[in-house]
């Protein structure tokens, strides 16, 4: 019978063969796309299992939720936390002082906050602007005309290091998301060329992970397709 943690290691080991045939593909290189296994919602024994099969680097959306796993797994101490939902004011302290990165700032006080309640003892926190490409009322992300005033910003601030950007374009016909990653890969590398510690572009997701790789990104944030459905 085949187990829970056989499924997981085997979807891991799937979704790894799967982005780096979609680098090698684009003519990149096979190992320059970064998993990031979204862990909202589920158990630690899920995330444990995760790491057994070799996953490294998890993202949570919720505050609260993603401390308490942080704190429940802090013996397995190479595991990268990435902070990857919507980030308020009252919540920076938390997420200054557990996870690794966080890959949705879009505001210039998010990340004053953040640079202040990093102790200066951990390794800077890793932070990249969120984009709202497709220009969404739903979404959180800054548009392309507050990006770089806020990347120079951010990038004067202690404590925290600018590393790239982060999207997620809007579901619809594949023509639009192909756009929006073109457009996304463009603001990324103008970016990279003012900054040169900026090396990650975040966007792709299960549904569109391989046009997300065709246009440059080099970190996908994978949930169900890794861990299942979510329980109701």
């Amino acid at each position: 019978m085949t187990t829970i943690a056989t499924s997981v290691a085997d979807n891991i080991a799937r979704i790894q063969q799967q982005l780096q045939q979609a680098a090698a593909t684009a003519k990149r290189n096979p190992n320059s796309v970064r998993l990031i296994a979204v862990s909202k919602t589920k158990p630690t024994a899920l995330i444990e299992q995760a790491y057994q099969a070799g996953q490294r680097d998890f993202g949570e959306n919720y505050v609260q939720e993603g401390v308490d796993k942080i704190q429940q797994l802090s013996g397995l101490t190479d595991i990268c936390w990435h902070f990857i939902g919507p980030l308020q004011s009252n919540k920076t302290k938390d997420v200054a002082a557990h996870f690794d990165w966080v890959q949705s700032i879009d505001r210039l006080k998010i990340a004053r906050r953040l640079s202040d309640q990093r102790s200066p003892d951990l390794p800077p926190l890793q932070v990249l602007i969120q984009v709202n490409i497709d220009d969404e009322t739903t979404k959180s992300g800054v548009s392309e005309a507050e990006l770089m005033p806020l990347a120079e910003a951010i990038n004067a601030l202690p404590n925290i290091e600018l590393r790239g950007l982060m999207a997620i374009p809007a579901p619809g016909a594949a023509s639009g998301q192909t756009t929006s990653f073109a457009t996304m890969h463009g603001l990324f590398l103008k970016l990279q060329a003012q900054y040169k510690q900026v090396d990650t572009l975040s966007m792709g997701m299960s549904d569109d992970v391989v046009a997300a790789i065709e246009h440059g990104s080099t970190m996908v944030r994978i949930g169900t397709a890794i861990f299942g459905a979510r329980s109701t």
